[in-house]
């Protein structure tokens, strides 16, 4: 019955032309289990959301949490890059990352460029998402051509290794129609009886089916589920990042979308996304309070044990990032250069950092933050 109201995608190796257009039938989503998972992700967002509005500087979430998602996001795409190799790259120059830290670095950057776009537009349009291909891929095209043959292969070593497990939709004006609709839809407010979760789960279904650019779908499928759950007034900052959960389940998550291609099973889908955003919203309510109560306990340390001035202003600094350097805290105009490392090393002397000398330089990595975001 189910595939008779939705569109299946039964031979894999032909393109699916005949992708349904959204919105789908209510029926797939009208389901107690469906309901009742949804009011746990909605509920445990929740929590997250009140538990990050009360904190007073926001570049403590938005630096390290966005760092650990653009992390997972890149290693479901085999770009792999170690938590001293990020964190080390974050605290240099532009100019002087190289390798996986810099592709890692890039999604990051999309994530920021993308919520800048939508808060001077308010909307998605294909420009989005093309921005957000553009700034994670560093390629300069848009949708694929018409001409492209563009398979989802079988990955690994096994018999079916290389075989088409899908094939997305291609031909002259499909990929603009079916963007089209895609946009229509998750713009649509008035008159929508759709919960947003609900929503954001239909949408980056169906932008993965279209796969509208020849790399990066993914990860840009991934920054869309962010910047939605923010547009979409739940939650203030783009701090919920479900790529960690991904990771983890990445078998599950590439058989359920494929479950609603070849037989339009909508419920395994819905469940197994909202299952990762209630886990998720949870990890990340409790990477906040850890964050808190290891400021709050250095700090007393600090004002007991130290002589500091305005340590308050030193651990927002050693927050904010894994690794801190001594131009940091010079160019935030918090100390001059003397002083700042005299700091520093104070708080190596403390336990509170760990000095390094990586490639000529010398960092201080919080170490607290770096257990923190690392569990």
């Amino acid at each position: 019955m189910s595939d008779q109201l939705y569109r299946i995608n039964p031979d894999r190796t032909l393109p699916w032309n005949n992708l349904p257009k959204l919105p789908i039938n209510a029926s797939f989503y009208r389901d107690l289990d469906v309901f009742e998972s949804l009011g746990k992700a909605k509920a445990a967002l929740g929590k997250l959301q009140g538990r990050s509005i009360a904190i007073p500087n926001q570049g403590i979430l938005v630096n390290t949490i966005s760092l650990q998602e653009a992390k997972a996001s890149s290693e479901i795409e085999h770009i792999f890059t170690t938590d001293d190799e990020l964190y080390k790259a974050f605290s240099d120059e532009a100019s002087q990352i190289q390798g996986p830290a810099k592709e890692v670095l890039r999604y990051r950057e999309s994530i920021w460029s993308g919520q800048e776009y939508l808060d001077q537009r308010q909307s998605f349009d294909l420009e989005y998402f093309e921005l957000i291909y553009r700034t994670t891929t560093q390629y300069t095209d848009g949708l694929r051509k018409p001409f492209a043959q563009t398979y989802i292969r079988q990955g690994g070593s096994g018999p079916n290794a290389g075989k088409p497990i899908y094939t997305p939709p291609r031909g002259e004006g499909i990929l603009e129609d079916l963007m089209e609709n895609l946009v229509e839809f998750v713009n649509q407010t008035q008159n929508s009886e759709l919960d947003p979760l609900i929503k954001v789960a239909i949408a980056h279904l169906q932008f993965e089916a279209i796969h509208p650019f020849r790399d990066g779908n993914g990860r840009t499928g991934r920054i869309f589920n962010i910047h939605y759950l923010v547009q979409s007034g739940l939650l203030d900052l783009p701090i919920l990042y479900l790529s960690k959960y991904i990771l983890r389940e990445k078998d599950q998550y590439y058989a359920n979308l494929a479950g609603v291609t070849q037989r339009a099973a909508w419920k395994e889908w819905f469940l197994f996304l909202f299952r990762g955003i209630e886990e998720t919203s949870l990890d990340t309510f409790q990477k906040i309070t850890d964050i808190l109560n290891a400021k709050e306990a250095i700090l007393k340390v600090l004002e007991k044990e130290t002589s500091i001035a305005r340590p308050e202003s030193i651990l927002e600094a050693i927050f904010t990032q894994p690794f801190t350097r001594v131009k940091h805290l010079v160019d935030k105009k918090l100390y001059a250069e003397n002083t700042a490392r005299q700091y520093l090393n104070q708080l190596v002397e403390l336990g509170v950092c760990e000095k390094r000398e990586i490639s000529g330089g010398h960092y201080y990595l919080n170490l607290e933050l770096y257990r923190i975001l690392g569990s």
